[in-house]
């Protein structure tokens, strides 16, 4: 290309820029300047909505702190269902154990999750391996379903799901003396009431534990204990442990006016 072919090609380019400028040129009445201007003004009102956001949050979680000593978020529990062992639980759908599998869950194995259940349900109770664990103080009650247990405190004897005969904790023991001031009548209905209340307060015994696991954003639900139809009424009922037994009420009340 020649020196006049290459001054006559730039000299094209020239006049194409500026008629593309001219194109684009704004209308409205504004400078080039000014549009440049206005449209920084509004990404920096975008920005400044950022920067205001996270500094209220920010100050809020500090000003929590410094009111709760313990709290960046005013105290609100995080909801369940965000934290990761219910999310795998979920994920993972109920899981079923017989009693005898649930014995290798007891924490011996560091390898193993601790598992225990109460009325059937089968709780991941990990995150308290200092308590559950071996040498931890409920200990007695991983590896196991110790229903019993949880209404009798009878650790040594009543690690297992049997509530037959539990509510003879809370029936008062027979007392000739006092026994003798009602009639036939009378002591035979009493006693009927008195085992259908005891039989409640073995239920609300049991439910404190059943709802507090339920209830505990720290030991997910993670399956059921797979047991036999009928379980419950096969073989002897447990005798009351000795402990449970001492607690007895000595006596019933005497009828009124005697």
């Amino acid at each position: 290309m020649s020196s006049y072919q290459y001054a006559q090609a730039s000299k094209n380019n020239m006049a194409n820029d500026l008629r593309q400028r001219k194109a684009t040129a704004p209308t409205d009445g504004t400078t080039l300047k000014e549009r440049v201007k206005k449209e920084d003004a509004g990404g920096n009102v975008l920005l400044d909505v950022a920067r205001t956001i996270v500094f209220l949050v920010l100050a809020s979680s500090a000003l929590s702190y410094l009111v709760t000593r313990e709290s960046f978020v005013w105290g609100v529990a995080r909801p369940n269902w965000t934290k990761p062992d219910m999310i795998k639980a979920w994920i993972n759908g109920p899981q079923q154990y017989t009693d005898a599998d649930l014995a290798a869950y007891d924490g011996t194995d560091p390898e193993k999750p601790i598992l225990l259940a109460i009325n059937g349900t089968i709780y991941d109770v990990s995150n308290g391996r200092r308590h559950y664990g071996p040498g931890g103080s409920y200990h007695f009650f991983s590896g196991r379903d110790a229903s019993r247990a949880f209404v009798t405190s009878c650790f040594t004897e009543d690690g297992n799901p049997d509530m037959r005969g539990v509510e003879e904790i809370f029936i008062p023991l027979d007392n000739p003396e006092v026994d003798a001031l009602y009639t036939k009548g009378q002591l035979k209905a009493l006693k009927e009431q008195e085992r259908r209340n005891a039989k409640k307060e073995v239920d609300k015994a049991l439910r404190h534990w059943v709802d507090f696991f339920a209830g505990s954003p720290k030991y997910p639900k993670i399956g059921y204990v797979k047991r036999e139809k009928g379980w419950e009424t096969k073989g002897p009922a447990p005798t009351l442990c000795k402990g449970a037994v001492e607690r007895r009420p000595t006596a019933r009340a005497r009828p009124e006016g005697k």
